[in-house]
């Protein structure tokens, strides 16, 4: 049976107690006696006819003797009077071996072990271990006994899906920039341990001893900053998405947001991702996503081949979990733990991915929870904060150079569901001001099946294109132009259109179809790498240079047919093959015989 969480405080005690005042849906009001801490774990008992329970909360007001505090369950039942258990800790997740692979709701709690204990329809009130304590592990020691380490710096390692997983000295929060020094008194020889077993001793500079196992406790709200550099993000993370990577990239350590109307995309496109990013882990936080979008990603990622190490692509991913009929607090707690996560498998030396679907959900529950706590609300009745929680949130994501001269990553990639798509609204705003690239999905492109359906003339990056930056600017330029002469023509008519006009806007819809839409079901063009990306739109390039004279519109609308279509075929042609330097000898020929070169 999976080990289960308690309430009580490390020491076995807890350090506060209250009773309840007041409830207000997921929000109660709590008087104290002794000092309780903002962000602090509360748990709030109520007598059912099943017996007792404890609900989950977090303190997220203190008023004198008053504690508004955000119940992740449902309160039904919670009533006046009722006792409330201070913990003494923050919110905070366990970190270690083992959690890839698994599925989480915003609380830690593994749903698959929940639902063999507790049945199809989970109950209130149990929080089990989120990691395994009986798989044994096989641990590597790699320092040395005598050694003076610091807090994050490797005593072992342990094997995890393709890479190795660090056992590191417990980090210490809630302290100064100086870190406390420790000398390695004790390690465990190579052999198998569980998580809970201490593979190493570890003595301060004032002889108090520490031991270290390999389960880590990390306060969610409380970022990492011990390392070595912050560094600008400069190095591309291929997606193999060409839309992205040519025209939109996103750099490994950036943040990048995809907004878009429902049923545009924004699911598949961050699926797409997770899967061919050039990333080491990827951490999906669905949180408050419909039921039915979150079953399909569990459902298929296991099914999935990671095109990187040719197993399933849930060996390096794991998925919190929290759809939009769970309480509005879970949806902020699954945002927190996810990013906690990914900053864990950074301070390994890891490129992690991660992706939130949909941030706009949290903002909701944010705003549910300031109209609760009566605070003065801001555009749309969302908190006047919530510019800055936004902020904080994405300055999580980094490149960062660790101490022991490794480099690790989290890039942050959050999708946005602004209401009947007008990106004016607060959520997206705010999102734009803090985020280095902009992937704005149109419903236009995506009734027209044009995939990615991201719009080429309103998105936007801050960051440096796998492709040339001289033809990336030209191709740009003719997708404006070809919109211009588009408009144009709803007026004017084709008839009314000069040729050369009409040849621009032909111009334009060739690049659109030939190399910013993929076929995401077929093995070669459904994922482009970077090298056949620069060699493609290079090719693309000098085609769009080409000053095509013809007689009649029509001519000129079958040679751009042919030349889509003979581009696609190429799209489908491995780049070994002979076929592809064929392919692109046609085509280049086709074009000089159009413009009489």
């Amino acid at each position: 049976m999976p080990a289960r969480r308690g309430g009580a405080s490390q020491d076995g005690a807890s350090t506060a107690e209250g009773r309840v005042v007041g409830v207000n849906g997921n929000l109660v009001t709590v008087e104290f006696e002794k000092p309780v801490t903002q962000n602090e774990v509360a748990y709030a008992g109520l007598e059912t006819p099943e017996g007792k329970l404890e609900l989950k909360a977090e303190v997220i007001r203190v008023r004198g003797r008053y504690a508004d505090l955000q119940v992740f369950e449902d309160t039904v039942g919670l009533a006046a009077g009722d006792r409330v258990r201070f913990t003494g800790e923050l919110l905070s997740v366990e970190l270690g071996p083992g959690l890839l692979t698994r599925v989480y709701d915003g609380l830690q709690n593994p749903l698959e072990d929940m639902a063999e204990e507790l049945g199809f329809f989970l109950g209130r009130g149990h929080y089990f271990k989120a990691l395994d304590r009986s798989t044994r592990w096989d641990f590597t020691p790699k320092a040395e006994v005598g050694a003076w380490l610091r807090p994050g710096d490797t005593v072992g390692t342990v094997p995890e899906s393709v890479f190795e997983h660090r056992i590191m000295v417990p980090f210490s929060f809630g302290v100064g920039e100086e870190r406390s020094r420790y000398r390695l008194v004790e390690i465990k020889p190579n052999g198998s341990y569980t998580v809970d077993e201490v593979v190493a001793v570890v003595e301060d500079e004032h002889g108090e001893r520490l031991d270290v196992t390999m389960v880590q406790t990390w306060p969610v709200k409380i970022p990492i900053r011990d390392y070595a550099e912050r560094l600008k993000p400069s190095e591309p993370m291929v997606t193999k998405v060409r839309i992205i990577d040519s025209f939109f990239p996103v750099a490994l350590g950036g943040t990048y947001c995809v907004p878009g109307p429902f049923g545009a995309g924004k699911t598949v496109i961050q699926q797409i991702t997770s899967r061919h990013a050039a990333v080491d882990v990827v951490v999906l936080a669905a949180c408050g996503e419909r039921a039915g979008e979150v079953v399909e990603t569990i459902r298929t990622f296991p099914e999935l081949e990671d095109p990187r190490t040719g197993r399933s692509l849930m060996e390096r991913t794991c998925i919190i979990c929290n759809t939009s009929s769970m309480p509005v607090a879970a949806r902020e707690a699954s945002v927190y733990t996810a990013v906690t996560i990914a900053e864990y498998y950074r301070q390994m030396g890891l490129n992690v991915l991660l992706l939130a679907d949909s941030t706009s959900r949290w903002a909701q529950a944010l705003r549910e929870m300031s109209g609760r706590l009566e605070e003065i609300p801001g555009e749309e009745a969302f908190p006047a904060y919530l510019e800055s929680v936004i902020a904080s949130f994405y300055e999580r994501g980094g490149m960062l150079r660790l101490r022991d001269g490794s480099f690790g990553s989290v890039t942050i990639g959050g999708t946005v569901s602004p209401a009947g798509g007008n990106f004016e609204e607060p959520v997206t705003q705010s999102t734009l001001k803090v985020v280095g690239a902009f992937h704005g999905l149109s419903r236009e492109r995506s009734d027209a099946r044009r995939y990615p359906a991201i719009e080429p003339l309103e998105s936007w990056s801050k960051y440096r294109s796998v492709v040339d930056e001289e033809q990336l600017r030209a191709a740009r330029r003719v997708l404006e132009k070809g919109r211009e002469v588009s408009q144009m023509m709803k007026v004017l008519g084709e008839e009314g259109t000069p040729i050369e006009d009409f040849i621009v806007y032909l111009k334009s819809e060739f690049l659109d179809a030939a190399y910013l839409q993929q076929d995401a079901f077929d093995k070669v063009d459904g994922a482009t790498d970077a090298e056949r990306q620069r060699r493609m739109f290079s090719c693309m390039a000098r085609l769009l240079e080409y000053d095509y004279t013809f007689e009649a519109k029509d001519a000129a609308r079958r040679f751009f047919q042919r030349l889509t279509q003979m581009y696609r075929d190429w799209n489908r042609i491995p780049m070994h093959d002979a076929e592809f330097l064929d392919m692109e000898k046609r085509l280049k020929e086709q074009a000089e015989e159009a413009a009489h070169v």
